[in-house]
């Protein structure tokens, strides 16, 4: 029994005896006394457990009388890797969007940090030794987030004002938030837009004011959702559904066969050993924007439309030179 279960057992015990004599610690633990009583010392300084030597009755108990912070072991749940790992994903969350969750996990981190002491990890060593670099990744107002995370959650609508980057003017919308995606590096807001009365991807890196509204948002199914925003390549949505077919260079499928380019993509290697990849696109911008990242060692198959809009794109760029 390690020392995680020893600490829950004894926990286990107090709550199903109400008083434990040390002996049936001692017995049940199968420890020293000294094991013991580190054990529950541990319990009282670091996890704030309420035990108390009643010596009328001559056995530990919880006192009844709980003051100050409230003693709990959800952490006890976890083994020392899965410390670990949480601590990885609290870094993986911290470097996604620095302020978002800190405040809701940091009781949790506390206790962690306690549990952890005794495998000597110190939690600064997973900042140091944990690297996580953001490419590409456009910088937005933080304090939008949260009020469309409640919308979200709470199914209430919102009031945007969204900078049209194309247009290049700032267009007030009433929309019903329907999820929050996060997608290359960015957070999108995926919402029933009230002015177009269609389903839209706001970027937040756009939204120059964001406020809650006290009406009801309108919801569309998840089947809607799908088939207007998630049927089509990236980021751009559209309901009609085109197939590419690209063709990379057998050096360059070394790279390549091992990504995922879209959920319901299909993929083969011809007899020449170059690698083919099938996927469904609805608007071909950021389709065509990848392609271009592997030129010279792709091939647009399939269909001409794509094939003459990335001719077309290379072209420009060496005007452009």
């Amino acid at each position: 029994m390690n020392r995680t279960e020893r600490l829950y057992r004894i926990d286990q015990l107090l709550q199903e005896r109400h008083v434990v004599p040390v002996q049936v610690f001692l017995s049940d633990l199968d420890v020293s006394l000294a094991t013991f009583k580190r054990d529950l010392e541990y319990l009282r300084d670091r996890l704030n457990a309420p035990i108390i030597w009643d010596r009328d009755i001559r056995g530990y108990r919880f006192e009844k009388a709980r003051v100050g912070n409230r003693y709990s072991l959800p952490g006890l749940w976890f083994n020392a890797s899965e410390i670990h790992a949480l601590l990885l994903m609290h870094q993986l969350l911290k470097n996604l969007e620095p302020g978002i969750l800190a405040p809701h996990i940091e009781p949790l981190l506390s206790r962690l940090r306690l549990l952890l002491d005794q495998d000597g990890v110190p939690l600064a060593s997973v900042d140091k030794r944990i690297r996580l670099q953001r490419v590409n990744a456009r910088s937005y107002e933080h304090h939008h987030f949260a009020p469309l995370a409640t919308a979200v959650l709470q199914r209430r609508r919102v009031v945007i004002e969204h900078y049209n980057k194309v247009r290049d003017e700032i267009v007030r919308r009433e929309v019903s938030p329907q999820r929050l995606t996060y997608y290359r590096e960015n957070w999108y807001l995926d919402a029933y837009c009230h002015l177009r009365n269609d389903l839209r991807s706001f970027g937040l890196d756009a939204l120059h004011g964001v406020w809650i509204g006290q009406e009801a948002a309108k919801d569309v199914s998840d089947e809607d959702i799908g088939a207007a925003l998630d049927g089509g390549y990236g980021i751009f949505s559209g309901t009609r559904v085109e197939w590419a077919e690209l063709a990379f260079s057998s050096e360059r499928a070394r790279w390549v066969a091992r990504e995922t380019w879209h959920p319901r993509q299909q993929s083969w290697f011809d007899d020449k050993g170059s690698y083919h990849l099938r996927l469904p696109y609805s608007a071909p911008t950021e389709l065509v924007m990848d392609v271009l990242r592997h030129v010279p060692h792709v091939r647009v198959i399939a269909p001409a439309s794509l094939r003459e809009l990335v001719v077309v794109k290379l072209q420009e760029a060496l005007n452009s030179v």
